[in-house]
């Protein structure tokens, strides 16, 4: 199931109601451990910090759930949540970047709460998991005093978050050359395709990467490029060509990225590639 809901429109924004988040993520609402769960375990109910930051303004508008084998754990397992602000009457257009913030948790043992921020780009609508010198992803595991670390760490996120919106203006003003990008895309096909080895076997190349999906991502710039090859790691869709073991030509496409810990990991790992690209291009990190 994708986090992007009908909800998340920027011409006519709205919250996601409780029922709404209850049908397509149920484990938010779980206030207990599930009972695979030893005594050390403090549950973190997701539902009691949600009700916090839309106090604060962060309203939800987008949630999806894990899928799980295990029946029993339907109620507690890892989800994820995206909040915006939809309180400051903003007009957003195509091409805009918005700064937002998301929840990850879960009550089965299967994640930390995790708290990150986040930017959200009007014109291909993809999401992106911003970690920059100066943005915090908060981490608390489910043992200890996790009320107290879960208030601050949520309050020093939302603080810190906005920061997070320098990049856009910044990486726009830097031109890649041809072999900067194609090492960018490089980079980013390794981090999708390879294995713990670092090997591909993919037919997909790594300059389909770069193909913009849409003419208003034509461009050179850090910014743009690094959209473009997002948008084509996560969302998939990418054709490909390949032999079988009989040598016969197959036609395929790439399937879009829909694990809660696979899209994090690859939004940061590119996040993370495009500040050191930045950073060879000579500029500098705001820490």
């Amino acid at each position: 199931m994708s986090i992007y809901t009908n909800t998340a429109r920027f011409d006519h924004g709205r919250a996601l109601t409780e029922d709404e988040l209850r049908s397509l993520a149920p484990s938010i609402f779980a206030t207990e451990a599930h009972e695979s769960r030893s005594d050390r375990f403090q549950p973190i109910p997701t539902i009691e910090v949600l009700r916090g930051l839309m106090a604060e303004g962060f309203m939800p508008v987008g949630a999806k759930q894990a899928r799980t084998r295990d029946e029993t754990k339907a109620d507690f397992t890892k989800h994820l949540i995206r909040l915006r602000r939809l309180d400051d009457d903003r007009k957003y257009s195509v091409g805009d970047t918005v700064c937002e913030i998301l929840l990850k948790n879960a009550n089965d043992g299967t994640s930390a709460y995790d708290l990150m921020a986040g930017l959200f780009r009007v014109r291909c609508l993809n999401s992106l998991v911003a970690q920059t010198a100066t943005l915090d992803s908060v981490k608390v595991r489910h043992s200890g005093d996790v009320g107290a670390k879960v208030i601050e760490g949520t309050y020093r996120v939302m603080k810190e978050a906005e920061k997070a919106l320098i990049a856009p203006a910044d990486w726009s003003t830097l031109n890649l050359n041809t072999d900067e990008r194609h090492a960018f895309a490089e980079a980013a096909h390794v981090l999708r395709f390879g294995d713990a080895s670092g090997e591909t076997s993919t037919p997909v190349k790594p300059d389909q990467l770069l193909v913009p999906r849409r003419r208003g991502d034509i461009g050179e710039d850090l910014w743009t490029s690094m959209n473009v090859v997002q948008e084509n790691v996560l969302r998939g869709g990418i054709h490909t060509i390949s032999r079988d073991a009989h040598g016969r030509r197959r036609r395929g496409r790439t399937r879009a990225v829909k694990g809660i810990d696979q899209d994090i990991k690859l939004n940061k790992a590119l996040w993370v590639l495009s500040e050191k690209m930045a950073e060879l291009k000579g500029l500098k990190s705001a820490a």
